[in-house]
């Protein structure tokens, strides 16, 4: 059965483009039967089979057994009373049967490629994306090296044209360093996927079986650089030794603003945003790029928006709270004699100089601060530092629908007249993309509608994708469709 159609809106507009697509971020459909035929003989060989018992005890692949029918089971008020977020329901294709099989079936995917005017795709898991917050160590541990010995596997054949993440868990740096090591250096990954907020227990510990996205009551979120748990800069050296760039595909359902119990679209807007963005801000503010400047991420699926807003606040508040400018608001420098001067001409009875502790309550507002300079990891001591170490570092995915990829590009906008590193993302498999071969062209409309020009969707469909893969990795594309165009732009760049 042939199923490639080679006259598809997205195939006509790849034929005119100067320049391959690059997909940063599609996603493959985890086909639960054959994991409970095949996948679960990889966690019996791993962890034995009292192990792959709770695995599939837990849900496993069964969606519906792990998310939906806890919540489904509860009545109304008992979802109240234990306020239980509202999961995601209805989020894969129906209606489009090719689409969905294409999902499911690497081979076929492999094959649809060019209706869908991609020349080459890193696909991310879907069901599985939970996969590296699992709460008991163990169990994660064993079911990401599963995944990852599996998908190893199966989308081996298809390396020229797509490639799949390795799931890497992140509870501890030496669960991420003893996986990041088995998944490059065993299995061959070229690409990882890093859960980039991690849920602490603050006091008691969680329930086991709460579900595996947000912060729930008695815990705190930890974005692996401002007040970790743990010093994460070992894992990064390995990014580097092993010649792979992390990126972040961490789902932020589930949070105190994003937990309804009743509405999944409440819950989702913004949900992969918000957990980007914490995990940009306190890569950036722990010093982690100031101290690997080699070090790229990739920021999937929250789009670019929100980087915009968090580069120009970085910099505001750098602007008033640095070192030397954070000196002004020190209570030390109120004019006492001023101050009880001006409330004699300007006040009355109720704002008396005489009032007891008056001037004191201006001198003196809080506790001494423990350190004056909260950018003192970053070094900074210039704006221009802000471009050096936040532009290059951080490549963000934005879907095919996202006009905010055109603030990406505004140096109008933008502080310092920069331009932030967004890349197409097709998110193909999922409800929000009804047909597949219509991603490129509504992602073109960008250009079509004058909101970016040529060169700018180069360097979101080609350059920037290239540019985060080989960021640590040169030979990321060799042997692939589109090696000669990284080739290319890597001679270029240098």
């Amino acid at each position: 059965m042939k199923v490639g159609l080679g006259d598809t809106p997205a195939a006509r507009l790849r034929r005119g483009l100067p320049h391959p697509v690059v997909d940063a971020d599609g996603h493959f459909i985890e086909t639960a039967p054959v994991f409970r035929a095949f996948f679960l003989d990889y966690v019996k060989d791993l962890g034995g089979a009292e192990l792959a018992g709770r695995f599939e005890r837990a849900g496993g692949l069964d969606y519906d057994d792990m998310v939906l029918r806890p919540w489904s089971q509860l009545s109304e008020a008992e979802k109240r009373r234990s306020w239980q977020t509202r999961p995601p329901w209805w989020t894969l294709p129906a209606a489009n049967t090719l689409d969905r099989a294409t999902a499911h079936l690497p081979r076929l995917m492999y094959e649809r490629l060019d209706d869908l005017g991609i020349d080459f795709a890193v696909l991310y898991p879907s069901r599985g994306l939970t996969t590296t917050h699992i709460r008991e160590d163990e169990l994660r541990q064993i079911a990401c090296r599963a995944f990852n010995v599996f998908h190893a596997e199966v989308y081996a054949p298809f390396a020229d044209r797509m490639r799949p993440v390795a799931q890497i868990p992140m509870h501890t740096p030496q669960e991420a360093i003893a996986e990041l090591e088995y998944a490059v250096g065993e299995l061959g990954f070229s690409a990882i996927m890093i859960n980039g907020v991690v849920k602490r227990p603050v006091g008691a510990d969680a329930s086991p079986g709460s579900p595996n996205w947000g912060a729930q009551a008695g815990e705190r979120l930890d974005a692996l650089g401002v007040d970790s748990e743990y010093d994460y800069d070992p894992f990064w050296q390995r990014c580097i030794d092993l010649r792979v760039a992390p990126a972040s595909h961490t789902p932020g359902m589930g949070w105190s603003t994003r937990n309804s119990i009743s509405s999944y679209v409440f819950n989702h807007i913004g949900s992969f945003g918000a957990s980007q963005e914490l995990l940009c801000r306190s890569l950036f503010l722990g010093g982690v790029t100031r101290r690997f400047p080699q070090l790229a991420f990739g920021l999937l699926e929250g789009g670019v928006g929100w980087a915009c807003s968090l580069f120009e606040a970085l910099i505001s508040h750098w602007e008033k709270r640095n070192r030397e400018s954070i000196r002004q608001l020190d209570p030390a420098n109120v004019d006492g004699e001023l101050l009880l001067r001006l409330f004699e001409s300007y006040g009355d009875e109720r704002f008396s100089p005489r009032l007891p502790g008056l001037r004191e309550s201006f001198e003196k507002l809080e506790p001494e601060p423990p350190a004056l300079d909260e950018y003192a990891a970053c070094e900074i001591e210039r704006l221009e530092d802000f471009v050096e170490l936040f532009v290059p570092h951080f490549y963000f995915g934005c879907e095919a629908d996202d006009p905010m990829v055109a603030w990406a590009f505004d140096e109008r906008v933008n502080p310092l007249g920069v331009k932030l590193r967004a890349m197409f993302s097709s998110d193909m498999g999922h409800w929000d993309v009804p047909d597949m071969t219509r991603i490129l062209p509504e992602a073109y409309e960008l250009v079509e509608k004058g909101l970016i020009g040529e060169a700018e969707f180069a360097a979101f469909s080609c350059e920037n994708p290239i540019r985060l893969y080989t960021s640590l990795n040169p030979d990321f594309f060799a042997g692939t469709s589109v090696e000669a165009e990284a080739a290319r732009l890597l001679e270029e760049d240098r």
